[in-house]
Protein backbone atom coordinates (compact mmCIF):
# COMPACT_ATOMS: atom_id res chain seq x y z
CA UNK A 1 0.00 0.00 0.00
CA UNK A 2 1.24 3.56 -1.00
CA UNK A 3 2.28 5.43 1.97
CA UNK A 4 1.11 8.93 0.12
CA UNK A 5 -1.82 10.40 1.79
CA UNK A 6 -4.30 11.36 -0.98
CA UNK A 7 -4.96 15.04 -0.32
CA UNK A 8 -8.86 15.73 1.19
CA UNK A 9 -11.63 16.14 -1.00
CA UNK A 10 -11.81 19.71 -2.55
CA UNK A 11 -8.24 20.39 -1.02
CA UNK A 12 -6.83 18.95 -4.27
CA UNK A 13 -8.87 22.10 -6.42
CA UNK A 14 -7.26 24.37 -4.04
CA UNK A 15 -3.65 22.75 -4.81
CA UNK A 16 -4.20 23.29 -8.51
CA UNK A 17 -5.32 26.54 -8.28
CA UNK A 18 -2.06 28.23 -6.64
CA UNK A 19 0.21 28.21 -9.43
CA UNK A 20 -2.11 30.27 -12.01
CA UNK A 21 -2.97 32.92 -8.80
CA UNK A 22 1.46 32.58 -7.68
CA UNK A 23 1.60 33.90 -11.47
CA UNK A 24 -1.18 36.56 -11.90
CA UNK A 25 0.42 38.07 -8.63
CA UNK A 26 3.77 38.76 -9.59
CA UNK A 27 3.26 39.63 -13.29
CA UNK A 28 0.85 42.11 -11.33
CA UNK A 29 3.50 43.59 -9.51
CA UNK A 30 5.97 43.63 -12.70
CA UNK A 31 7.92 40.81 -10.72
CA UNK A 32 10.50 38.43 -12.70
CA UNK A 33 11.45 34.95 -11.76
CA UNK A 34 14.90 35.80 -11.39
CA UNK A 35 14.06 38.70 -9.20
CA UNK A 36 11.39 37.12 -6.85
CA UNK A 37 14.06 34.33 -6.56
CA UNK A 38 16.92 37.34 -5.44
CA UNK A 39 14.29 38.07 -2.75
CA UNK A 40 13.00 35.24 -1.48
CA UNK A 41 16.12 32.58 -2.29
CA UNK A 42 14.28 30.35 -4.01
CA UNK A 43 15.99 28.77 -6.85
CA UNK A 44 14.53 30.29 -10.41
CA UNK A 45 13.10 26.70 -11.36
CA UNK A 46 11.38 25.76 -8.08
CA UNK A 47 9.35 28.64 -8.86
CA UNK A 48 8.06 28.05 -12.53
CA UNK A 49 7.33 24.95 -11.23
CA UNK A 50 5.63 25.86 -8.72
CA UNK A 51 3.73 28.27 -11.15
CA UNK A 52 3.36 25.72 -13.46
CA UNK A 53 1.76 23.20 -11.24
CA UNK A 54 4.46 20.96 -11.31
CA UNK A 55 5.82 21.25 -7.91
CA UNK A 56 2.86 21.14 -4.90
CA UNK A 57 2.96 24.25 -2.48
CA UNK A 58 3.88 24.52 0.73
CA UNK A 59 4.52 26.46 3.82
CA UNK A 60 8.32 26.82 3.46
CA UNK A 61 7.95 28.17 -0.13
CA UNK A 62 4.73 29.89 0.25
CA UNK A 63 5.70 31.77 3.40
CA UNK A 64 8.75 33.76 1.75
CA UNK A 65 6.88 34.50 -1.83
CA UNK A 66 4.07 36.23 0.31
CA UNK A 67 6.67 38.31 2.46
CA UNK A 68 7.89 39.13 -1.04
CA UNK A 69 4.79 40.54 -2.50
CA UNK A 70 3.81 41.90 0.61
CA UNK A 71 0.45 39.78 0.97
CA UNK A 72 -1.80 37.48 3.23
CA UNK A 73 -1.19 34.12 2.71
CA UNK A 74 -4.20 33.06 2.20
CA UNK A 75 -4.45 35.26 -1.17
CA UNK A 76 -2.20 32.96 -2.43
CA UNK A 77 -3.81 29.73 -1.43
CA UNK A 78 -7.21 31.32 -2.26
CA UNK A 79 -8.19 29.55 0.65
CA UNK A 80 -11.62 31.17 2.28
CA UNK A 81 -12.36 31.99 6.21
CA UNK A 82 -13.71 29.09 8.01
CA UNK A 83 -15.22 29.45 11.63
CA UNK A 84 -14.01 32.91 11.88
CA UNK A 85 -17.03 35.97 11.52
CA UNK A 86 -14.87 38.36 11.59
CA UNK A 87 -15.27 40.07 7.67
CA UNK A 88 -12.22 40.18 6.42
CA UNK A 89 -11.79 43.24 3.51
CA UNK A 90 -10.51 41.27 -0.06
CA UNK A 91 -7.04 43.33 -0.79
CA UNK A 92 -7.91 45.72 -4.41
CA UNK A 93 -4.08 45.11 -6.24
CA UNK A 94 -3.79 48.13 -8.71
CA UNK A 95 -0.08 48.36 -10.62
CA UNK A 96 1.31 46.70 -8.12
CA UNK A 97 -0.20 48.25 -5.15
CA UNK A 98 -2.26 46.48 -2.88
CA UNK A 99 -4.73 48.09 -1.32
CA UNK A 100 -6.93 47.10 2.09
CA UNK A 101 -10.40 48.52 2.66
CA UNK A 102 -10.88 50.04 6.05
CA UNK A 103 -14.55 50.70 5.88
CA UNK A 104 -17.50 49.07 4.09
CA UNK A 105 -20.68 51.71 3.60
CA UNK A 106 -20.70 52.69 0.18
CA UNK A 107 -20.03 56.65 -0.25
CA UNK A 108 -18.38 59.27 1.56
CA UNK A 109 -15.10 59.28 3.30
CA UNK A 110 -13.29 55.97 2.20
CA UNK A 111 -10.29 54.74 4.57
CA UNK A 112 -7.65 52.18 3.08
CA UNK A 113 -4.07 50.85 4.13
CA UNK A 114 -2.44 50.77 1.23
CA UNK A 115 1.14 48.81 0.58
CA UNK A 116 3.60 50.45 -1.73
CA UNK A 117 5.80 47.30 -2.57
CA UNK A 118 9.61 48.14 -3.43
CA UNK A 119 9.99 48.00 -6.73
CA UNK A 120 10.89 50.31 -9.62
CA UNK A 121 8.21 52.38 -9.79
CA UNK A 122 7.40 53.97 -12.51
CA UNK A 123 7.55 57.74 -14.01
CA UNK A 124 5.82 59.93 -11.87
CA UNK A 125 2.58 60.75 -14.14
CA UNK A 126 0.17 63.39 -12.35
CA UNK A 127 -3.37 63.22 -12.27
CA UNK A 128 -6.51 65.19 -11.26
CA UNK A 129 -10.45 64.11 -10.01
CA UNK A 130 -12.65 65.24 -7.41
CA UNK A 131 -12.29 64.39 -4.28
CA UNK A 132 -9.99 65.22 -1.21
CA UNK A 133 -6.96 62.81 0.41
CA UNK A 134 -5.19 62.69 3.41
CA UNK A 135 -2.10 60.09 3.75
CA UNK A 136 -0.36 59.19 7.27
CA UNK A 137 2.54 57.00 6.74
CA UNK A 138 3.02 54.14 9.21
CA UNK A 139 6.43 52.39 7.86
CA UNK A 140 9.00 53.14 4.84
CA UNK A 141 9.27 55.94 2.92
CA UNK A 142 6.68 57.22 0.54
CA UNK A 143 7.35 60.04 -2.88
CA UNK A 144 4.39 62.41 -3.16
CA UNK A 145 4.48 65.17 -5.98
CA UNK A 146 1.26 67.65 -5.59
CA UNK A 147 1.27 70.37 -7.98
CA UNK A 148 4.96 72.12 -8.16
CA UNK A 149 6.12 69.90 -4.46
CA UNK A 150 8.02 66.70 -4.33
CA UNK A 151 8.05 65.82 -1.28
CA UNK A 152 9.23 62.03 0.39
CA UNK A 153 7.06 61.88 3.58
CA UNK A 154 8.70 59.07 6.51
CA UNK A 155 6.90 57.00 9.37
CA UNK A 156 4.90 59.27 11.23
CA UNK A 157 4.09 61.85 8.54
CA UNK A 158 0.99 63.11 7.11
CA UNK A 159 -0.06 65.13 4.10
CA UNK A 160 -3.79 66.28 2.59
CA UNK A 161 -4.50 67.88 -0.47
CA UNK A 162 -7.23 68.50 -2.76
CA UNK A 163 -6.71 66.25 -5.67
CA UNK A 164 -8.16 68.65 -8.17
CA UNK A 165 -4.64 69.25 -7.84
CA UNK A 166 -1.99 67.32 -9.78
CA UNK A 167 -0.29 64.71 -8.15
CA UNK A 168 1.24 61.22 -7.69
CA UNK A 169 2.53 58.77 -4.87
CA UNK A 170 4.60 55.73 -5.13
CA UNK A 171 7.76 54.04 -4.11
CA UNK A 172 11.47 55.89 -3.46
CA UNK A 173 14.18 54.89 -4.60
CA UNK A 174 14.93 53.49 -1.09
CA UNK A 175 12.18 51.13 -0.77
CA UNK A 176 8.21 50.70 -0.54
CA UNK A 177 5.99 51.96 2.13
CA UNK A 178 2.81 51.34 4.02
CA UNK A 179 0.27 54.12 4.65
CA UNK A 180 -3.40 54.93 5.54
CA UNK A 181 -5.44 56.99 2.90
CA UNK A 182 -8.45 58.42 3.80
CA UNK A 183 -10.43 59.93 0.67
CA UNK A 184 -13.59 61.83 0.55
CA UNK A 185 -14.84 61.30 -3.25
CA UNK A 186 -16.98 64.45 -2.76
CA UNK A 187 -14.14 66.74 -0.98
CA UNK A 188 -15.29 65.76 2.77
CA UNK A 189 -12.58 66.14 4.75
CA UNK A 190 -11.32 64.80 8.74
CA UNK A 191 -13.56 66.74 11.34
CA UNK A 192 -10.71 67.61 14.41
CA UNK A 193 -13.17 67.41 17.50
CA UNK A 194 -10.26 67.90 19.65
CA UNK A 195 -6.69 69.76 19.67
CA UNK A 196 -4.07 70.06 22.07
CA UNK A 197 -4.81 72.71 24.54
CA UNK A 198 -2.10 75.86 24.72
CA UNK A 199 0.02 76.62 27.73
CA UNK A 200 -0.50 79.27 29.79
CA UNK A 201 2.22 81.98 30.20
CA UNK A 202 4.89 80.94 32.94
CA UNK A 203 4.51 77.21 31.59
CA UNK A 204 7.15 75.22 30.58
Amino acid sequence: MSEETEAPEGMEQVLTEVGPRLRRIRKERGATLAGLSTVTGISVSTLSRLESGHRKPSLELLLPIARAHQVPLDELVGAPPVGDPRVRAKPIVRHGRTMLPLTRQPGGLQAYKVIEPARTAPAPDPQTHEGYEWLYVLSGRLRLILGDHDVVLGPGEAAEFDTRVPHWFGATTEGGAEFISLFGPQGERMHVRARPTRKGKGED
